[in-house]
């Protein structure tokens, strides 16, 4: 069957089984496993923590609010903190959760295939106090630690055990588990059926431990279809095969918001994209200049900014919905200062002058990986251009998700753009991006290998620091600092934009995930 039949079958389908609680939601990107601490990708999130819950979780203004924790409190100077779980909260195999569980997976997302592991540096372990209570042990005091808690799954331990999967998948390995297609979480939904690159089925949780909560919605069942092509997503949307678009084409969002069959939501991203380099191998990989790695040189690093008109590429590639800028985390995560959003001019003459200081007056080639989806494939294609004119002579290498994101965490790319989602707290970033990578989980998304050990350092101190103020001025210390290095070039945050049908109402986060649970649909 062709790629256009299975994808006329598969909406064929979908309409067929349509009915008032139903919602439809096309996306370009699947999520790649249902394992919840194998990944911590935006596109993996946005639904395997609608089946696991984790102990904390957020309001609708993106504030943190209780979830299979009830409360918690620091002890012994905030080096540990008592959860008090929520009574009867049941598994979707009916078995019902207790510190056991907890404790086991707190244990797991630390293990060395969880990419989760990042968020918990400082975490020694977990220990049950009774069947509802868990104390998390920490090697020296973390004043803001339930932040850090968020998309940190609790699974069923027996669930794990029964079927080998005490251990997270190893991801990058390409490793199949049971866990990549099956899933046992607490969550509002359940996983009915995982079709790697289709679709993903879930139900509405009738036990769930948050069913009585007044914000819910009315839906009963999710369909997440992965369609890569733009024409087809918004053709689906347009037909009624599809209720909501989370990632509509940028040059159709004018037309989408005068459109009076549909309707487009907006919020700023919290998140933004970049490119960073290699920095730790002493030749760039692939490149026609032998035993020397230009971007080690941070001349390079800034002449590749130079080079870059992203006013430009927001303008006619993105259609102006995107903001350019020079920040390195954005103004609205804590402690990350507006006055450090600043970009270098676009200077193609200063960057073809900086190459020749940094003794590469010919300039030099390298490869720009990118993932295949169409927006980001477009605007890495309009950077080549604008770096082979100034000398960098780059060549477009665009991958399918399952071969691009594993090039990102295992740090094997000489050249690569990516998008984080950041967290409201700093912490979690500077240590995913900017921290030296180790095995234990630092560095997680460090795709350059970048290394600066006095920052290091300072981002250790921020994680331990009690005082409030004191830590908003360190974040903001550790991110001139990266300005100063440079082990990034940081791009544009993006406008936020879901399409969807009137009949939808959806609360929408600054991080683009949706929250199934409060989605109504008429």
């Amino acid at each position: 069957m062709t790629t256009m039949r299975r994808w006329i079958a598969l909406l064929l389908l979908l309409a067929g089984t349509a009915h008032a609680a139903t919602l439809r939601i096309a996306s370009a990107f699947d999520p790649q496993t249902m394992d919840p601490h194998a990944l911590a990708l935006l596109y993996h999130s946005r639904v395997a923590y609608q089946v696991y819950d984790s102990l904390v979780g957020r309001d609708e203004a993106f504030k943190l609010e209780p979830a299979l924790a009830l409360s918690w409190q620091s002890l012994d100077g905030a080096k540990r903190w008592r959860f008090k779980l929520r009574p009867d909260v049941k598994f979707h195999d009916g078995s019902v959760m207790h510190a056991d569980d907890v404790v086991f997976s707190i244990e797991r997302a630390l293990a060395k295939t969880s990419q989760r592991a990042f968020q918990l540096k400082g975490v020694t372990g977990a220990r049950k106090v009774d069947a509802l209570t868990v104390d998390l042990l920490l090697e020296a005091p973390d004043a803001v630690l339930p932040e850090k808690l968020q998309y940190i799954s609790i699974m069923s331990k027996a669930w794990c055990v029964q079927h080998g999967v005490a251990l997270p998948q190893d991801f990058n390995g390409k490793q199949e588990t049971h866990a990549v297609r099956h899933a046992n979480g607490t969550g509002p939904f359940k996983l009915v059926r995982y079709e790697p690159d289709v679709r993903t089925v879930l139900q509405r949780h009738a036990g769930w431990w948050g069913r009585g909560d007044k914000r819910n919605g009315n839906v009963d069942e999710v369909h997440f279809v992965a369609i890569k092509s733009d024409a087809t997503r918004l053709a689906a949307l347009a037909s009624g095969e599809v209720d909501l678009v989370l990632d509509p084409p940028f040059q159709d969002i004018e037309r989408l918001q005068r459109e009076a069959r549909l309707k487009v939501t907006s919020v700023p991203d919290l998140g933004q994209q970049y490119f960073t380099f290699d920095q730790s191998r002493d030749e760039l990989e692939g490149s026609d200049v032998t035993g020397r790695n230009p971007f080690k040189d941070r001349r390079v690093r800034q002449a590749v900014w130079h080079a870059l008109n992203v006013d430009l590429i927001v303008d006619k590639v993105l259609r102006g919905q995107a903001e350019p800028t020079g920040a390195f985390l954005s103004p609205r995560v804590d402690g990350a200062s507006a006055e450090l959003d600043r970009r270098l001019p676009y200077d193609p003459a200063r960057a073809k002058a900086l190459l020749a200081e940094a003794g590469f007056p010919e300039g030099f080639s390298v490869t720009l990986d990118c993932v295949n989806v169409a927006w980001r494939q477009n605007v890495c294609q309009a950077a080549t251009a604008m770096l082979t004119q100034v000398g960098i002579r780059t060549t477009l290498r665009a991958s399918p998700a399952p071969q691009f994101f594993p090039k990102l965490s295992q740090g094997t790319a000489a050249f690569i753009e990516f998008g984080w989602s950041a967290s409201p707290d700093a912490w979690n970033s500077l240590t995913g991006l900017f921290r030296s990578w180790d095995p234990s989980g630092l560095g997680t998304f460090n795709a350059g290998r970048y290394s600066n050990p006095s920052l290091d350092r300072l981002i250790d101190a921020i994680r331990v620091e009690p005082d409030l103020d004191k830590r908003r001025g360190m974040v903001t210390e550790a991110l001139r600092r990266v300005a100063e290095d440079l082990p990034f070039v940081p791009l544009y945050r993006r406008k936020l934009n879901w399409a969807m049908v009137p009949q939808v109402t959806a609360v929408q986060w600054p991080n683009d995930t949706i929250e199934l649970r409060w989605v109504r649909r008429r």
